[in-house]
C-alpha cells in the first residue's frame, strides 16, 4: 500500500479560493479540501458537495426515542404494572406525551452528537497537514486547499501544477508516513 499523500496550496482571499475550489470541482476532482478561518457563503456549491446524512441520522435517532419511550410506557402501564389509579384507564396516553418529547428530544440529541462524530471521522488527533508549518495560518489568516491522492484524477505533478496556475502559493506535497 502506498503512503497517502496530499497537494498543498496556499490562497490569498476567500473570493479565490472559492474560484479554486470551483475549478477543482469542474476539472473532476472529488477528494479535495477547503480550509479557512471562517465559513465562506457558496463553498458547498462550488465543491458540489451532497447535503449532510445528519438530518436523516437525527430524524432516526428522534424516532427511535419517540417509539422507544412510548412503547415503554405503553408496556408498563398495559402490561407490566396493571395499576388503577384514580379510575383511569390502562392506556392512558395523553400522560405519556411529556415523557415521549422528552425521550425523543434526548435521543435526537445521542445522534446528532455520535452522528457528526461518525461522518466528520472524529476523533482524529493528528491530520498529515500539520505537518506544514504554513498551514498554521489557516486558524488567523490563510486560506488553502489540498487535493488527496485517494482522488481518481490524482497525479502529483499535474495537481501542482494545476494548483500554481490558479495562483497557488506555499504549494507543496505532504505525507502521510
Amino acid at each position: 500500500m502506498t503512503a497517502r499523500e496530499y497537494v498543498l496550496a496556499e490562497f490569498s482571499c476567500p473570493k479565490q479560493l472559492l474560484h479554486v475550489a470551483k475549478a477543482c470541482s469542474d476539472k473532476g476532482y472529488k477528494q479535495f479540501e477547503t480550509y479557512s478561518p471562517f465559513p465562506i457563503h457558496g463553498m458547498d456549491d462550488a465543491m458540489n458537495l451532497k447535503p449532510s446524512p445528519l438530518g436523516w441520522i437525527v430524524l432516526c435517532g428522534g424516532t427511535f426515542g419517540l417509539l422507544g419511550g412510548f412503547g415503554l410506557q405503553t408496556w408498563v402501564s398495559t402490561v407490566a404494572y396493571k395499576l388503577v389509579i384514580s379510575g383511569k384507564p390502562f392506556f392512558s396516553y395523553p400522560a405519556f406525551v411529556p415523557v415521549t418529547f422528552e425521550l425523543m428530544v434526548l435521543f435526537s440529541a445521542f445522534a446528532t452528537v455520535f452522528g457528526m462524530f461518525a461522518l466528520i471521522k472524529l476523533p482524529r488527533y493528528h491530520h498529515p497537514l500539520f505537518k506544514s508549518k504554513n498551514f498554521r495560518k489557516v486558524t488567523s489568516h490563510g486560506f488553502f486547499l489540498s487535493i488527496d491522492s485517494n482522488d481518481e484524477l490524482y497525479d502529483e505533478e499535474s495537481a501542482t501544477t494545476f494548483l500554481k496556475e490558479l495562483n497557488g502559493t506555499a504549494v507543496e506535497v505532504i505525507q502521510d508516513a
